[in-house]
This record gives C-alpha cells, sequence and structure tokens, in this order.
C-alpha cells in the first residue's frame, strides 16, 4: 500500500474502534483492491474512500448503531447521519494530509452516500459500495452477522444469495460474492 494510503489509515483508526469497524474496513479494503484488478477505477479515491467510509458510525452511540441497519431497523436516519458525518471527518482528515482537491470532494460524495443512495455516482462509487457489501459475504462477514442479527448461519447465507442482483453493481463484485457464498458452504462452523 502506498505510504499516504498508510496515513491516511492511521488517522481513520481512532475512528474504526466502534461495531468492529476495523476489521470491516481491513476486509473491504482486500475487495476493493480485488476489483480494481477487474475493473477499471481510480485507486487515488476508491482506497481512501474505502478507508474512510465508515468513520462515521465513531460519531453514533455504539448502542444504537445496531437500530441503523440490519434486519431490525428502527432507526434508519442514523445510517444517513454516519454518512454525512464520515464525509466531514474525511475532509477533515485528508486535508490535514494535504490529499489533492479534487479527489477529496469525489471521497466525500461517495462516502456521503455509500450506505443509503441506491444509485451510483461513479465507478469508484461502484467499487466503494460493491467492496463494502462484499464484507457481508467474507467468512469474517458472515460470522460477525450472524452474531450480531442473532440469525442461523443458513438463513444468512440464503439471505446474502437472495441479494447479490439487488445490492451489486459491477459483474466482478457478483463473481466474487458468488464465491464466497460457495466456500462458506463449504466450510463447516
Amino acid at each position: 500500500m502506498k505510504p499516504i494510503y498508510e496515513r491516511i489509515f492511521q488517522e481513520t483508526k481512532p475512528f474504526l474502534r466502534t461495531r468492529k469497524n476495523l476489521i470491516h474496513t481491513k476486509i473491504v479494503l482486500r475487495y476493493a483492491l480485488d476489483l480494481l484488478e477487474e475493473e477499471e477505477g481510480d485507486e487515488e479515491v476508491v482506497i481512501p474512500a474505502v478507508l474512510l467510509h465508515d468513520v462515521g458510525w465513531k460519531m453514533i452511540p455504539e448502542k444504537l448503531q445496531l437500530t441503523a441497519f440490519g434486519p431490525k431497523i428502527s432507526n434508519p436516519d442514523l445510517a444517513r447521519i454516519h454518512e454525512v458525518e464520515g464525509a466531514r471527518i474525511a475532509k477533515g482528515i485528508l486535508e490535514t494530509l494535504h490529499y489533492p482537491s479534487p479527489r477529496v470532494k469525489e471521497i466525500c460524495q461517495i462516502i456521503r452516500g455509500h450506505d443509503t443512495r441506491k444509485r451510483s455516482l461513479s465507478q469508484n462509487d461502484r467499487i466503494v459500495k460493491d467492496a463494502d457489501k462484499l464484507f457481508r459475504y467474507s467468512r469474517k462477514g458472515v460470522t460477525i452477522d450472524t452474531d450480531r442479527f442473532r440469525v442461523s448461519r443458513e438463513s444468512r447465507l440464503l439471505y446474502l444469495e437472495e441479494q447479490i442482483g439487488k445490492w451489486l453493481f459491477l459483474a466482478a463484485s457478483r463473481q466474487l460474492a458468488k464465491g464466497e457464498l460457495s466456500r462458506s458452504r463449504r466450510e463447516k462452523e
């Protein structure tokens, strides 16, 4: 990883120490790098956006975070707040590190709607959104979500399978998701 990305990541760590977001971000980064090998995208936008996309959750009390997403949403406005706060925090971090201004603007636009905006703004946005969703298909993501949502592994895998065409924009992402589901089904808990 380029030194600037390492510096961005170091700055994000205090904000990611909530809701297992440090683990989440590392896995999302892995998927983003995989997608950048398959799909055309601007690494200088995608990588910082991925590293910073969930920093806004730190502004929401941890006991309320699970009310903003998942099968029992009771406070969906919090998802939007985490995006807006995340874009604000990301801008501050990137400007402190003297990251190029046009890229800061695009990164913040991506973060400002990475969960709640249904359409994508650009190819970079599609890569970030898909990498973020692909976390749910990872072995660790499946384990975290079955625990956090108190659902069986098999019901979670069935749900994820149903979401592939609804959640993921890119063909490479859909292939990765199918591969992860296949692997999860072969593995024993």
